[in-house]
């Protein structure tokens, strides 16, 4: 399995692969034998000043015997997860890089393990661009340019260039190095950047607070030095079911002093806090080769390297390809590309597509940008298209030549169609927050916590929601043709509700056949969902409430796919009002704050979708034109 894979890795690049590393999981993958072979590393240590004299702990791995012979470039990656790094875990985890020669150096950031200082969550930019000399202003940008300043001071035998990787929060810290940076920086890649953490990363999407993550993640960072999983033995279903909302569940956890937890509790609107931590609003032109990857099944920061890319992207100049962002998506989980990549949950992709995207182009990335050799080919975007089970490169993301735009629109009877609505159709269920949809089969375990099935939900069998009463499902007859949905999905929902607040949840989901082989018969796979809170249907920074029984427009991306829906197959589009307890309750009636709701606020109400010519209800898509749908069968 891919999470059994990516569990074993060493704890060198553990942090960067998920955004918890497992002691006990890389102590067991070597209890059980597992070979050391590759090129023998050094490991040492050092305490780095930065410019106000706060001092950061840097674990080093350097080729034996690298000390003489052709300088080596410098791979570094920043983690507030502990620094940590062997010989042994380095070949495994980058067995490419590894043997071609880098100097490999992970680093805590302030206030995490080894160093000094104080912890910041997604720590906002604050110098001045240009500015290296200001000590009260200090933030990643400065820290990471502290600190290549440091190694090529103090490393002996590099070759004064610097690149900088990392996945999830090392995956932010990467794009910080990349911001304002260091000449020696020479390429940067994000992966699965933390982004906007309130728009669409970790902590909210679109509004809706993440409750479950939320409330495990800020507990595990901010409540120790170093990290503190988070493993409840109840089912997080019923446990926050009790405690009604955040607030309840944040004084019995005791973390209302939280840093992060106080702003959860005061400030669940778009505020100016959390804009100032967004990342996309500091990208511009890429200052380096940027390598953004992302997963189709990232269950924790799906919407980060494709934000990063759009914004590098629209920027970059033709006219300068040395300066330029590239994209990587495959059928990953969070971090999963460190991994086989083969199988996620019970999907098989047919192909070791982690082991394929390391050997073929992050690798070669670096070797181009860092040591000048040939063979990194990506003109743009690699994109793994599930369901057909193959790499697709495009010149650009979402990509534009050989495919045009179409709308999938809800019709009567509940079916789906490539073709306007002609007649009225109206679509009910009844939302009670006593009994709110869960996002995954229960029991639902804490985040991180023992036997925990969170790094695989995405890819879950989503039977056990369609069969529920409290959610619509549109569907497409079973198809006699394969029919492919590409870039980014935009759900444009007509929607009513007696109520004066709600959410809104839409899933875009691939139905597989009754007699589909190796046990997938009837299997339902999310291909794209996401959730919109209401009462910012208007704006993020204010929350308004609905009218009741009126007909409103809600209009949000469900994010960017690549798969091919199967002949035999069904697509089903699913609309619910709840994702329980990954996102808190809305009580439905309009309340100020969401987080301190009182038990009184929580009704069931009824929710009507309409497909109408005056309220086309719809997700939108682009499809390839029929010569390449053609070709492609």
């Amino acid at each position: 399995m891919l999470t059994r894979v990516a569990l074993a890795l060493p704890l060198l690049m553990l942090s960067a692969v998920f955004a918890v590393p497992s002691v006990a999981a890389a102590q067991s993958a070597v209890a059980q034998g597992v070979e050391s072979k590759g090129r023998p590393y050094v490991k040492s240590e050092a305490m780095v000043p930065m410019r106000d004299g706060v001092k950061l702990h840097l674990v080093i791995l350097r080729p034996q015997d690298s000390e003489t012979g052709p300088p080596l470039p410098i791979l570094l990656t920043r983690t507030p997860y502990g620094a940590e790094g062997s010989s042994e875990g380095v070949n495994r985890s980058k067995p490419e890089l590894a043997q071609s020669g880098y100097i490999f150096v992970q680093g805590d950031i302030r206030g995490k393990y080894g160093s000094e200082g104080q912890f910041v969550m997604n720590r906002a930019l604050m110098h001045v661009s240009g500015n290296r000399t200001d000590p009260k202003l200090v933030d990643e940008s400065s820290d990471t340019y502290d600190t290549v300043e440091w190694m090529l001071k103090n490393l002996p035998n590099n070759n004064g260039r610097v690149g900088v990787l990392g996945v999830s929060y090392p995956g932010f810290l990467a794009m910080m190095a990349g911001v304002d940076h260091h000449p020696a920086v020479k390429a940067i890649s994000p992966q699965a950047p933390m982004t906007n953490i309130w728009l669409g990363d970790d902590f909210f999407h679109n509004g809706a607070f993440r409750e479950t993550y939320g409330y495990d993640y800020v507990l595990q960072l901010e409540r120790a030095k170093d990290d503190q999983v988070v493993s409840m033995p109840d089912d997080t279903y019923d446990y926050f079911l009790k405690h009604v909302n955040f607030a309840g569940a944040a004084a019995d956890a005791k973390m209302t002093e939280l840093p992060t937890a106080k702003r959860f509790l005061a400030e669940p609107q778009y505020s100016p806090f959390w804009q100032a931590m967004a990342v996309e609003t500091h990208l511009h032109t890429p200052e380096v080769p940027t390598l953004e990857v992302g997963g189709w099944f990232d269950q924790e920061d799906m919407w980060g390297p494709q934000e990063e890319y759009k914004h590098l992207r629209a920027e970059q100049s033709p006219s300068d390809p040395g300066h330029k962002v590239y994209l990587v998506e495959g059928p990953w989980n969070h971090g999963g590309w460190a991994g086989q990549g083969q199988k996620l949950g019970a999907l098989d992709f047919g192909e070791p597509t982690g082991t394929e995207y390391r050997a073929t182009i992050e690798a070669p990335f670096f070797e181009l940008y860092l040591k000048d050799k040939p063979g990194f080919t990506l003109e743009d975007t690699a994109s793994f298209r599930t369901g057909t089970d193959q790499w697709q490169h495009y010149a650009q993301w979402p990509p534009k030549v050989g495919f045009h735009p179409a709308k999938l629109f809800f019709g009567a009877q509940k079916t789906l169609s490539f073709t306007a609505p002609t007649a009225a159709y109206e679509a009910k269920y009844t939302a009670d927050p006593a009994s709110p949809v869960p996002y995954r089969a229960r029991p639902i375990q804490s985040t991180y916590g023992k036997g925990s099935k969170w790094r695989t939900w995405l890819a879950e069998d989503q039977r056990f929601a369609t069969s529920r009463p409290d959610q619509v499902a549109f569907a497409l007859p079973v198809l006699d043709r394969d029919i492919t949905v590409t870039g980014d999905i935009v759900a444009d929902i007509f929607a009513s509700t007696t109520g004066t607040d709600g959410d809104w949840v839409v899933k875009l989901i691939d139905a597989y056949p009754d007699d589909a082989p190796n046990g997938m018969g009837g299997y339902q796979m999310m291909v794209v969902d996401e959730i919109f809170r209401g009462r910012y249907r208007t704006g993020f920074e204010k929350a308004e409430p609905i009218k009741a029984n009126a007909v409103e427009e809600y209009r949000w991306s469900l994010h960017g796919a690549d798969h091919t829906f199967l002949k035999g197959h069904r697509m089903l589009v699913e609309v619910q009002s709840s994702w329980f307890p990954l996102y808190d309750r809305n009580p439905q009636t309009f309340v100020p704050n969401i987080m301190s709701a009182p038990a009184s606020a929580y009704k069931a109400e009824t929710i009507t979708v309409y497909s109408s010519p005056r309220y086309p209800s719809h997700l939108e898509v682009l499809q390839p034109d029929d010569a390449q749908t053609a070709a492609l069968k």
